[in-house]
């Protein structure tokens, strides 16, 4: 059974102050040799919220934070929220087309973003945005001597350029003047737990991205969920890798706001495909590793890799795709550390299932709902009917980390929350333990001559070929059996292998509908910053036209 959670009620601001209370000289923030302790983090939080309020952020305005994992990002985040404001994040790599849809679609009014995206792409954008003030933060400026000089000249050498010199102009501040000329004395709005913290949107795979309306209450209710479920904890001393972005769900909870409500440090890492840099900040006593299989299989297969040098991690929290379980059981043979694999949506806040650290974990599953987080597997048809225990069909839960609704979206809400449940698109099944098993997305199943085919069944067949590093199924128009089905995939450096011979293998794993009829190589999968393999792309490439590689071998 999950374990009980009595909940305390407090909004994410809040979860800071009583860290900074409790725990005011343990580190907080670790960024590369800059170490800011919780009373250093709380004042810093403090003056710019002082700033922003004469910037004229009150409660309810909505801000941008475009940052990378940088100590800005997580002093932006509490600031706004302790205003009462809402925190608009958003994907640094988003282009101009992408930025202009979420900001104007939120209103936002405030905006923090990097020395580089302002000149490279805000910029020119500034007309067409109803943003008025623009915070700009530089990568190295929290860095201590040496590297407070010697990161600036490295970023100019990189191609493109991550530096800029940004001009003073009307609307534009610099986020290191802005703390120092504050005084910590800002507003105390009433907030309460009901309230809007963040508009979280979603990456837009059906359509435009939509804001997921995120409260204190979820959030918050999501943190605490995590920390009952995460059992042995040690307050003010665990410390959390945050290479998953924070302006991502998946990084803001179970990275920041957990980290945060137990005291822990967060060591960060501003590119999380920059795997040689992950693992040098998992060799700072890492003790919690959040994150997603394609970054643990990274890990394994990148020649910096010390095992020995890893021995602090404890747990791993893993998500954003399904977990090979070769890949689970490789990766807890080189560290030491347990994977508990979990599940949730941006809509969640995002954790709604994990398997149990302790007692029963079924390698394979998403494990159990957390507490007070019930689950149903509804008919795929109509979505009103509850299937048998071990039947396919739509995943529905209800909980208090479920969204208020879709920001200024009635229609798609009322599709998405129906009678308290949130239909969260994604086939499952349940079996007589109460262990969940996701299977797909219903927009993803591919139907073969009527046979439902799902990708993540392929792809799993596929990771258990010796040569596979990783894969991704999509289904594609045919005249015949009205669709196929193609794998793109990707061979582990210094490995050889042809089409016939996967081919040969899925053979041997799965019914002859869901085999491969193409395979195309690649040399990397295009991800998400969630580390979540992009098929629409890899769909949308292959609708255009074919592809020289397709079906060739390997080297």
């Amino acid at each position: 059974m999950p374990p009980f959670v009595t909940y305390e009620p407090l909004t994410v601001p809040q979860l800071l102050e009583r860290a900074a209370t409790d725990y005011p000289d343990r580190p907080a923030v670790v960024f590369h040799n800059c170490r800011l302790t919780y009373a250093d983090l709380h004042e810093q939080v403090r003056r710019l919220a002082t700033a922003l309020e004469r910037l004229h952020v009150v409660p309810g305005t909505r801000v941008a934070i475009q940052l990378p994992n940088i100590p800005q990002a997580v002093i932006a985040y509490y600031a706004t929220l302790s205003l009462g404001a809402q925190a608009v994040m958003t994907n640094p790599l988003y282009v101009q087309r992408e930025i202009e849809h979420q900001w104007t679609d939120a209103d936002c009014r405030v905006a923090f973003v990097t020395d580089f995206i302002y000149a490279r792409t805000v910029r020119a954008l500034r007309d067409r945005l109803p943003v008025h003030d623009y915070v700009i933060a530089s990568i190295p400026e929290y860095l201590r001597f040496p590297l407070s000089l010697l990161a600036p000249l490295k970023l100019r050498r990189m191609k493109p350029p991550a530096i800029a010199n940004v001009a003073p102009e009307e609307g534009v501040h610099f986020f290191r003047a802005l703390v120092r000329g504050s005084p910590p004395e800002p507003p105390h709005p009433a907030i309460a737990l009901d309230d809007l913290a963040v508009l979280q949107y979603t990456g837009g795979t059906t359509g435009a991205a939509k804001g997921a309306m995120l409260t204190h209450r979820n959030l918050s209710s999501n943190t605490q969920q995590l920390r009952a479920w995460l059992t042995d904890l040690a307050p003010g001393r665990e410390v959390f890798m945050a290479a998953l972005p924070l302006f991502h769900s998946f990084g803001m909870t179970v990275c920041m706001n957990l980290a945060v409500y137990t005291g822990g440090a967060m060591v960060l890492v501003p590119n999380p495909r920059d795997t040689a840099s992950v693992i040098e900040g998992l060799e700072q006593g890492v003790t919690i590793f959040p994150s997603a299989p394609a970054l643990f299989n990274a890990i394994l297969n990148h020649p910096r890799l010390r095992p020995a040098r890893l021995g602090t991690v404890r747990y791993c929290v893993s998500g954003a795709a399904p977990l090979p379980v070769e890949l689970l059981r490789r990766f807890e043979a080189a560290t030491g550390g347990v994977i508990t694999e979990g599940f949730g949506l941006t809509e969640t806040a995002p954790v709604t299932h994990a398997n149990p650290l302790k007692g029963k974990r079924k390698i394979g599953s998403v494990g159990i709902p957390l507490p007070d987080t019930d689950a149903k597997i509804m008919d795929l048809e109509t979505g009103r009917t509850e299937v048998p225990v071990g039947k396919e069909g739509e995943l529905v839960v209800r909980g208090p980390q479920v969204m208020q609704g879709y920001w200024r979206r009635p229609e798609e809400t009322a599709a998405t929350l129906r009678d308290g449940w949130l239909h969260t698109g994604d086939i499952a099944r349940v079996d007589e333990d109460g262990y969940h098993f996701i299977v797909g997305r219903k927009k993803e199943m591919i139907i073969v001559s009527g046979f439902k085919v799902f990708p993540d069944e392929v792809d799993a067949a596929l990771a258990r070929h010796p040569a596979v590093l990783e894969s991704a199924t999509i289904g594609l128009p045919d005249p015949e059996r009205g669709e196929r089905v193609k794998s793109f995939v990707v061979v582990k450096p210094g490995v050889a292998v042809t089409a016939e011979d996967l081919t040969a293998h899925c053979r041997g794993e799965l019914a002859p509908f869901k085999v491969p009829k193409e395979i195309e190589f690649r040399a990397e999968l295009p991800k998400s910053a969630a580390f979540k393999v992009l098929r629409r792309e890899l769909r949308a490439a292959s609708l255009a036209g074919p592809t020289a590689a397709s079906g060739a071998p390997a080297r």
